[in-house]
């Protein structure tokens, strides 16, 4: 990972996440910048990382990028606007992670503290493991894709794009889950879900207001 320049996209809380796995994983803070859109971050920090400017003010071909923001999809407006500037995808893992040696990190996601990535798994680009996120053997998790905190994949699992799984939520294992799903925070998801859908409760039900 290329670490003398690297632009984090975002100054809310997850940055501040960011910055931690990278000063613990011996990234100087003064190779990092901050980029944020919103007028009243201009000039601020974020953990004594100067907010550099806009998005637009800060792209710089050939640097390293990382986007800090858990949305999903503005992650993935975000990531195709520093990419189409030339810049490189940078993945983030915090030292006390647990990733697996036959596992795969598409670039430009987040490993956080206590999250693991166990053998056979697979991340798409630019997805996060949040705190304590378990994803056990040959899971696949499609790009843009957020496990938040504590939440667990069971073996086999397999997720799509822009997928929500929320905090201290279960995916048995074998579960299929289709692109832009919702799973709530602490559910238990029992079967299939298909995409767009948004599902909640143990076991989990659909609450979008469409049939199952």
């Amino acid at each position: 990972m290329r670490t003398d320049k690297i632009l984090l996209i975002g100054a809310g809380g997850h940055c501040k996440v960011v910055i931690d796995a990278l000063l613990g994983s011996g990234v100087p803070r003064g190779a990092l910048r901050v980029a944020d859109d919103a007028p009243l971050r201009a000039g601020s920090s974020v953990l004594d990382v100067r907010v550099a400017g806009t998005v637009s003010q800060c792209l710089q071909p050939g640097d390293g990028f990382h986007v800090a923001v858990g949305h999903n999809m503005a992650r993935e407006r975000l990531a195709q606007a520093c990419e189409g500037a030339d810049m490189v995808p940078l993945t983030v893992q915090h030292p006390r992670a647990v990733v697996s040696t036959a596992a795969h990190l598409g670039p430009g996601c987040l490993v956080a503290a206590g999250a693991v990535l166990a053998p056979g798994a697979q991340v798409g680009a630019h997805s996060i493991l949040n705190h304590g996120a378990v994803v056990d053997h040959d899971c696949v998790v499609g790009a843009f894709t957020h496990v938040a905190p504590h939440a667990t994949l069971g073996g086999g699992v397999r997720i799509g794009r822009r997928v929500l799984v929320g905090a201290g939520a279960t995916l048995l294992p074998g579960i299929s889950v289709g692109d832009d799903c919702t799973i709530g925070a602490g559910a238990v998801v029992l079967h299939d879900l298909p995409a767009g859908s948004t599902f909640a409760g143990v076991p989990a039900h659909r609450i979008d207001g469409n049939t199952p």
